[in-house]
Order: C-alpha cells, then sequence, then structure tokens
C-alpha cells in the first residue's frame, strides 16, 4: 500500500492504541472533577426499641430518628476541585506529549523505510546487472576466452551485495513491523512511502535564528507544561492540607418516640474535633517539600530542553550545509557513468580491477547520499519534536 505522510499520520491519529488508552486518562481525571463537586451526603439514622425488662412498656413502641450533615469548612471542597482540575490539565498534556513522540517515531520510520527501499532498489538494479554480466562471462570461460579468476571476482561480487541486500531487507521488516504498529495495523499490510526527498529542499533550518526554536520551545513543549503543571497541583495541594488542619463540623438533628423527657423529644446537636495531636502537620510539611522539589524540576526540565535544542539545531545547520555543497546532478550523471562503465568492461576496454573500483565507489556514492538526506531531513523533524512546532514539513 502506498501511503504519503499525511495519508500515515491520519491513519496514526485515528487507529494507534497507545493514543486511544491515553485519551482515557483524560475522561477519568475529568470524572475526579466531577467527584469534587459533590457535597458530602446526610447520614440518616434510625433506632427501634428491641428489648426491655419493664413489663409495663411495649418496648416496640420505642423509636429513634436522626439525620447529619457534614460542613466541610476552611474552602476544602473549592480547593479539592482545584486540584483536580490540575489533575485533568496534566492528563490532556501527557496526552498530546504522547502525540508528539509518537509522531516522531512514526515520521523516523517512514523516511528510513523510504530510504531503505530506495537503497534496495540500486542493489536490485546492479545483482540483475552483474548477474547478467556474470552469465556472459561463465560462457566466455567455458570457451577459454577469459580466466576462471575473473569469473570467481564477479561472483563474489554478486554474493556480497546479495548479503547486504539481506541485512537490509531485515532492517526493512522491522520497520514495517514499527510502522504497523503505530498506525494500528495487524501486519497484513506493507507499506510504501510515497516521498519525494527534493520538496525537502526548500526547507532550510539556517535561515530561521535559533531564538525563533527556543521560544517555541518554551511556549509549547508538553512536557514543559506538565512541569509548570506540577508547581501548580503542588501549590494546590499545600493549601488543601493546610486547609485539612481545620476540623470540620458535623450538625444533626434527633427525635426520640419516648425519651425520658417526654415524648416526642426533638433534639439539635453540633460535633466538632479538637486539633489538639493531630493538625495535619506531616502532610503539611511534605505538601511543601513536594513543591521545592516541582520547581527544581521545572528548572532542570527547561535546562535540558534548551541544551537538547542547541545541539539539534547545531548539528541540522552542518548538515545542512554539507547537503547544500553536493550538485543535485552529480547522482544522475554518476549513474550514466556506471552505465557506460559496464558497457565498457564488457567490451572489455577496462580492466577488471578499474570496474570493481568503479562500481564500488558508484554503489558508496549512492548510500552515502540517501544517508545524508535522510540524516537532513531526520534534524529537521528533530527540530519540529524538540520545539513541538511545525517548522519544517518535508
Amino acid at each position: 500500500m502506498s501511503l504519503s505522510l499525511p495519508q500515515i499520520e491520519a491513519r496514526f491519529l485515528s487507529h494507534n492504541l497507545k493514543l486511544i488508552a491515553q485519551y482515557y486518562h483524560i475522561d477519568r481525571a475529568n470524572a475526579e472533577i466531577i467527584t469534587s463537586k459533590l457535597f458530602p451526603n446526610p447520614v440518616f439514622s434510625f433506632g427501634q426499641g428491641l428489648y426491655t425488662k419493664s413489663r409495663d412498656t411495649n418496648v416496640f413502641s420505642q423509636q429513634t430518628y436522626g439525620i447529619s450533615q457534614l460542613i466541610l469548612t476552611a474552602g476544602k471542597r473549592n480547593k479539592a476541585l482545584q486540584l483536580a482540575q490540575v489533575t485533568a490539565e496534566n492528563a490532556r498534556y501527557e496526552f498530546f506529549d504522547l502525540v508528539r513522540t509518537l509522531k516522531f517515531s512514526l515520521r523516523s520510520s517512514f523516511y528510513n523505510l523510504y530510504f531503505l527501499q530506495e537503497s534496495l532498489n540500486l542493489y536490485q538494479q546492479e545483482i540483475a546487472s552483474l548477474q547478467k554480466t556474470l552469465q556472459a562471462f561463465q560462457l566466455l570461460n567455458r570457451k577459454g576466452n577469459i580466466s576462471q579468476k575473473e569469473v570467481l571476482r564477479i561472483q563474489s561480487l554478486v554474493y556480497s551485495i546479495q548479503s547486504e541486500q539481506v541485512a537490509l531487507i531485515t532492517q526493512t521488516h522491522e520497520l514495517q513491523a514499527e510502522l504497523s504498529h503505530l498506525i494500528g495495523e495487524d501486519g497484513k499490510i506493507v507499506v510504501k512511502p510515497a516521498f519525494s526527498p527534493m520538496a525537502a529542499n526548500g526547507n532550510d533550518v539556517s535561515k530561521i535564528p535559533f531564538q525563533a526554536f527556543l521560544d517555541s520551545a518554551l511556549l509549547n513543549r508538553q512536557d514543559l507544561k506538565i512541569a509548570k503543571s506540577n508547581i501548580n497541583y503542588h501549590i494546590a495541594n499545600l493549601k488543601l492540607q493546610k486547609a485539612m488542619a481545620y476540623p470540620d463540623l458535623t450538625l444533626s438533628l434527633n427525635y426520640d418516640k419516648k425519651a425520658g423527657y417526654g415524648l416526642k423529644y426533638i433534639s439539635g446537636g453540633i460535633s466538632i474535633p479538637l486539633p489538639i495531636f493531630n493538625r495535619n502537620q506531616g502532610n503539611i510539611r511534605l505538601a511543601r517539600v513536594m513543591l521545592d522539589q516541582s520547581k527544581v524540576l521545572m528548572q532542570d526540565q527547561q535546562n535540558t530542553v534548551q541544551n537538547e535544542l542547541a545541539a539539534g539545531y547545531e548539528d541540522a545547520v552542518k548538515l545542512e550545509k554539507v547537503y547544500r555543497t553536493f550538485d543535485p546532478k552529480f547522482r544522475d550523471n554518476y549513474r550514466q557513468l556506471i552505465i557506460e562503465v559496464y558497457k565498457n568492461y564488457e567490451k572489455r576496454n577496462i580492466s577488471l580491477v578499474e570496474f570493481l573500483d568503479l562500481y564500488t565507489s558508484f554503489k558508496m556514492n549512492v548510500i552515502q547520499m540517501n544517508n545524508l538526506q535522510l540524516q537532513r531531513i531526520m534534524t529537521l523533524e528533530k527540530l519540529n519534536f524538540l520545539t513541538a512546532s511545525q517548522f519544517f514539513n518535508p
């Protein structure tokens, strides 16, 4: 199945099972918000007389009723709601950070697979040409026109190239499996990336200042937003833990059908724990420590982003300079040259040593050019990944 990058990404966003599973975390966090908005339920109690030693009293006529309501103090409900809202915000950030990470893996596999298949096409063409030459030389050898040594050298080259081809095929199978997993397929389809490397030539990283990348990363990176949100979480948690030190009230209303004070006795009450021993000191201190720790982790995350981006930008600029030095016509010219080399070798105009040297040089040139194009595109994609922005769209 021939698929372009937009088609691959559309399948990824709608079928990737990790994304679907991660999205449920957002729903779970939203459910926690609903829970935190609810008030405590009132408590109803009922008592029925069952036994008494007094013979002149009907014990079953004695009944008591009571209802009580817990009243949260110090704004505990609102503070718990704020905590749940920050958790839901974190869940969204984590989802989009997973999208960013998996999309980078998807694009990496896509481009690697494309250039591997390009190299495999080269190997296939060269093997076919060499096998044709080998068959012709084996016939000449049987007629005594060329030596067995020359035939063996060509045969050895064919075996060597076939061995390299098998190694590349193994790599393509691994990339196919990874791509299939990322787009939620069961491995029954074979993806052929539809891509033109020339389309990436319009992207020039050196024309964009580093500060633009850094500003975008600090603004859009989801992991940085998670680190900032963690600080907000621990601030809200510290407020909640301080509020937990204040005791809650319980209001009650009771009815006693045959109380000692008289028939149909009604009473009201209030209860409150006395914060003498436990004032939530441990949890308050823990919340302060976690807040301080989250601030340090936030600074560490910012430093990591800046350092990674600086290294990625420098790599991209260097590769861009190297790539721009290559003549676009060089590869086609070299391919035409190797065709002429084949013809001249078959006509015995050049020696075996010259042929092998020129062929090996051609093969290495094509593979290195593929690798250079891949590395350049991957450095651009890495900048997209590090900035969480679409600066380049190869």
